[in-house]
């Protein structure tokens, strides 16, 4: 998806800490289906967003294992350039995270998850 459905700038990485901003393309074939004459970003590509993300970030290929809350907040339209947040904390089965997308200060979407490394297949 990215590159494709959305583009990442300022990514700044500290610790176990990721922020980036996201633009989406507000031409990908996507929106002319959810919805027509009203484009909005698909929460399933949102979930996928932060996984892809995750897996930037650490270096590996992972399997969402749980969600203990997800929220969609704000509708989330393709001319926004929302900030991505995500934290992680590697625990015995896998990585707990806690991710978010904000537009100017405001919530758009939140997610408390568990991740789980996978081993790569050749």
């Amino acid at each position: 998806m990215q590159n494709e459905l959305y583009r990442i700038s300022d990514v700044q990485q500290e610790g176990n800490q990721l922020t980036c901003r996201v633009a989406y393309d507000a031409t990908h074939p996507i929106f002319a289906g959810h919805f027509p004459q009203q484009p909005v970003v698909p929460g399933v590509c949102t979930m996928a967003m932060i996984k892809d993300l995750l897996e930037q970030a650490l270096g590996k290929k992972l399997l969402l294992r749980s969600t203990g809350q997800v929220k969609f907040l704000r509708l989330i339209l393709p001319d926004v350039t929302p900030v991505a947040a995500i934290s992680w904390q590697e625990t015995d089965k896998g990585y707990s995270v806690t991710a978010g997308l904000k537009d100017e200060g405001v919530d758009l979407f939140k997610m408390n998850a568990v991740f789980e490394a996978i081993a790569a297949h050749p």
